[in-house]
């Protein structure tokens, strides 16, 4: 079992940074920093904010690829008591808006471009007094934004003169943070309405990062590379936290590219690793994969069966562990013990993290299913969020009165404790009163030889209600129909599985992925309709 003392982030950093002041503590686009400078940088950073006015509970955002400024700012601003609101670098103007005000951010800390994207542009858009004097009407909290770039408009402060006003600005000690303060706000996806704010604590994630980090066998000295945006949580809690909590070192990249992930985790000598399906097989699928042999032995995935099992058999990553979380529970729930049986592990199956209660109810009955037996997984203690900001009938919606956090997955648990996820009970459809649940048809689809990367979602159907859809990457230099592919399926499934539609694609880039390389389902629906010449059926 893995003991933790309830700290903040300053404390974990001091603490870190002490024991461990000559060692990496971060590599990111080739820059590198020790746990010392970490340290010391943040407080250089702290202080400008509290020179800008910034105080204990307020809202800061932060936008921009990953980077060490990003990092620095985070942890800065978590050192002063401050809640950062990470800002997805895929948002539009409208979602950038609605984010900053929803969250009432009082300064944004923004790139001025990042991958062709002017975000300065975009800013003076939602605020034309950038180019005066903020705030703006139409974000009358925002009162400062300070640039990461050349492009400063002259309603805004360069991030040399943040550092400047710090250096300046006369204050000896820190306000006084709590373990229970919150320190992140981290914006939900949004698929179906506009995203919410989950409110996450000091507690909640260090807590949560440790215990990880022990379950995948991260510790001092190892160097741990993962490209999950930091503006998700398995870029704060799972990527830096883990990483922080354990002395280790982070490697990271702005932004996920598998011929440059392969080659830092082989140049600079990688022992771990993260990632999910589309990651992996976008790694193992390139055509430079054999040109960097790889030196990793632990990490964690969100995969199926048949991409664990390549990448521990062709990546070398025989401690692999399982993962399943959500941003309302810090966000893992549970993950593999590296020591775990492997055949287990592959399969997808993790042990609930420690101190944590973790039950499986019917979702019609609601009846508290027992091992063997699928129902939604539901969650209560520590790592549950304390709420989503300024939605008290939402909050009150996920978590019931006995502290249970309903999180819309389907799982299921065997008899030693071990639980695995199966899929979003909205992804589930029925075809002929049959469920199908994408994951299951999709591993069939990755053991073709033909096929790099798949994808299922439910079509509507006038008989049947709904029937499976695919769309499939091919590998590089092969041909395939779709006839063959769903005889392949044929051969494998039962009937009620067998993808009625197939359409070969060459990305899902133009359809619809989040920042975290996650297909979104609802868009490659959407798409499917159009695809396909269907219809919704009526619903009588």
């Amino acid at each position: 079992m893995t003991t933790w003392k309830r700290q903040t982030l300053a404390e974990t950093l001091a603490t870190v940074a002490a024991a461990h002041a000559r060692e990496e503590a971060l590599v990111i686009a080739g820059r590198r920093l020790t746990y010392a400078e970490l340290r010391d940088n943040v407080r250089e950073v702290a202080l400008g904010l509290r020179a800008l006015g910034i105080n204990h509970g307020d809202h800061v955002a932060v936008c921009m690829g990953n980077s060490l400024e990003w990092v620095i700012f985070f942890y800065a601003a978590a050192s002063i008591g401050a809640v950062t609101v990470p800002v997805n670098t895929r948002f539009k103007a409208d979602e950038m808006q609605y984010c900053l005000k929803q969250a009432d951010v009082k300064l944004l800390f923004i790139a001025d471009r990042f991958l062709n994207i002017d975000f300065i542009g975009m800013l003076r858009g939602i605020c034309p007094a950038l180019d005066r004097a903020l705030p703006d009407p139409a974000l009358p909290l925002l009162a400062n934004v300070v640039v990461l770039g050349r492009d400063v408009p002259s309603g805004a402060v360069g991030f040399a003169d943040l550092l400047a006003k710090g250096a300046a600005f006369d204050e000896r000690y820190l306000p006084e943070v709590h373990p229970d303060d919150v320190l992140l706000m981290q914006f939900t996806s949004g698929t179906t309405s506009y995203p919410k704010g989950v409110m996450l604590s000091h507690d909640n994630m260090l807590r949560n990062a440790a215990y990880v980090a022990a379950r995948f066998h991260l510790r001092a000295k190892d160097r741990y590379y993962s490209a999950r945006p930091f503006y998700h949580v398995a870029g704060t809690t799972l990527s830096l936290l883990a990483a922080l909590t354990s002395a280790a070192c982070l490697l990271s990249s702005p932004s996920f590219e598998p011929a440059e992930a392969l080659m830092t985790m082989w140049s600079e000598e990688c022992t771990h690793t993260s990632g999910n399906d589309t990651m992996f097989l976008m790694m193992m699928n390139h055509p430079d994969f054999g040109k960097y042999p790889l030196r990793l032995h632990h990490g964690w995935v969100s995969c199926g069966p048949e991409v664990s099992r390549n990448v521990v058999e062709r990546m070398g990553m025989q401690g692999l562990c399982q993962a399943y979380g959500l941003s309302e529970a810090s966000p893992n729930v549970c993950m593999s013990r590296y020591d775990d049986d492997l055949e287990k592990r592959i399969a997808g199956w993790a042990h609930i993290l420690d101190d944590v209660e973790v039950r499986l109810v019917d979702p019609e009955t609601h009846v508290v299913q027992p091992p063997g037996k699928t129902g939604e997984i539901q969650v209560r203690g520590w790592s549950v969020m304390k709420g989503y900001y300024k939605m008290p009938e939402q909050t009150a919606q996920a978590i019931d009165a006995d502290g249970w956090l309903h999180t819309g997955d389907l799982g299921i648990m065997d008899h030693e404790g071990r639980l695995k996820f199966l899929t979003r009970i909205k992804d589930v459809f029925r075809v002929g009163g049959e469920n199908v649940a994408p994951a299951e048809v999709e591993d069939v689809l990755h053991k073709h030889p033909k096929i790099k990367q798949a994808q299922v979602i439910g079509v509507p159907d006038p008989r049947l209600v709904e029937v499976p859809a695919a769309y499939v990457i091919l590998r590089d230099g092969v041909t395939a129909t779709p006839e063959e592919l769903i005889a392949w399926c044929k051969a494998r499934l039962a009937n009620f599985r067998v993808p009625r539609y197939l359409k070969i694609v060459d990305s899902f880039e133009t359809i619809g992925m989040t920042g975290s390389s996650k297909v979104q389902k609802n868009k490659l629906r959407a798409q499917a309709l159009l695809d396909f010449g269907l219809e919704e059926t009526k619903k009588i």
